[in-house]
């Protein structure tokens, strides 16, 4: 569950909904607004999936949930403190895997360096093929 004194101290009000939401995308990880709101359900039928949406956008307006785009589809979430990962996405079987993000420090400091363009990789997925489909 939240801590109080963790949204307190982003100015949030503790609420049930934002407890809930918070909780559900720490649980699963990577999740879509839609698989929040189903997690939510399992123990709150009431939550409709507009109160998840508003809960997630204000989450992450203080920096405790970030989305990330991992396909054609629409944003997946997950906490800010997992803010320590690359998405690795497999065009073959659509797995989601992860890697340090320090594997990325190499690229994104040759485009801060050489263009002054600075990178957030952990925005977007990178796509190509797993271990287990390249075999």
């Amino acid at each position: 569950m939240a801590k109080q004194h963790e949204l307190r101290e982003k100015g949030l009000r503790l609420t049930p909904q934002r407890e809930l939401v918070l909780q559900a995308v720490r649980e699963l990880g990577h999740a879509t607004p839609e698989e929040v709101a189903e997690k939510v359900r399992s123990t709150h039928p009431g939550i409709n999936l507009s109160t998840v949406y508003r809960n997630l956008e204000t989450l992450e307006n203080v920096g405790l949930v970030l989305h990330t785009h991992l396909g054609h589809g629409g944003a997946t979430y997950h906490a800010a403190e997992e803010l320590t990962h690359l998405h690795l996405v497999c065009s073959v079987c659509g797995s989601i895997g992860d890697a340090p993000i320090d594997t990325a420090a190499n690229f994104v400091n040759t485009l801060a360096d050489d263009y002054g363009f600075k990178t957030d990789v952990t925005h977007f997925a990178i796509y190509g093929t797993c271990q287990k489909c390249s075999k």
